[in-house]
């Protein structure tokens, strides 16, 4: 089993590599988890109060939760992983049942922070974004399919998303195997990894 953790700056293009990456390879030897599954659950909390929760510092995270799933893949077994609403800012009722595979990939903002995430990843991938690319691709991405308006997205970004992202987030580069530049189409870092994973498969 080969355990890729892909971090990077909201709206960096994290998504984007992890479906490149995995365009090419056998749909049932790869499974992704994502980091916003592991939002902390916070249905003790009115809306209102959950809206004003920091979502983009590491304490957000319920990073033992994910810690013990990959725990379980690594040994074979299955688990129900979290399905979270960003409408409700709180998981949901539901869950996904995750299978043990050949590949895992690990996606999030914040992965690299944990030391013991950190441990548990073959290979840990730094997808890089200038800042305003960033900003434009968050903007868009929560009013368009968050149902969030302007003034939300930009107090957010200044106040809560920028400063985490020079505390927490860009510090993390320093831990990463591969940095991936997605300001151009980058082909050559996410052959690398393409060829890496194949190598894992035979």
């Amino acid at each position: 089993m080969l355990i890729i953790g892909i971090a990077g700056g909201t709206g960096s293009g994290k998504t984007t590599v992890v479906k490149q990456i995995i365009a090419e390879l056998p749909k049932d030897e790869v499974c992704v988890i994502s980091q916003d599954s592991y939002y902390k659950d916070t249905s003790d909390l009115s809306y209102d109060d959950r809206v004003k929760i920091n979502f983009d510092h590491p304490n957000s995270i319920d990073f033992d939760l994910m810690l013990s799933h990959l725990k379980e893949l690594r040994s074979g077994k299955s688990f129900e992983q979290p399905v979270y609403s960003f409408i409700e800012h709180n998981r949901t009722t539901e869950t996904i049942r995750t299978f043990p595979k050949k590949v895992i990939i690990v996606e999030g903002i914040l992965i690299l922070t944990n030391a013991e995430i950190r441990e548990m990843l073959d290979i840990k991938v730094y997808v890089h974004a200038d800042s305003d690319e960033r900003l434009i691709r968050r903007l868009k991405r929560d009013m368009i399919d968050r149902g969030r308006d302007l003034n939300e997205v930009l107090d957010r970004y200044q106040n809560t998303l920028k400063p985490m992202h020079q505390q927490f987030i860009e510090p993390t580069k320093g831990f990463a195997d591969i940095i991936v530049p997605t300001n151009k189409h980058n082909t050559v870092a996410v052959n690398l990894i393409r060829n890496i994973i194949n190598q894992n498969l035979v």
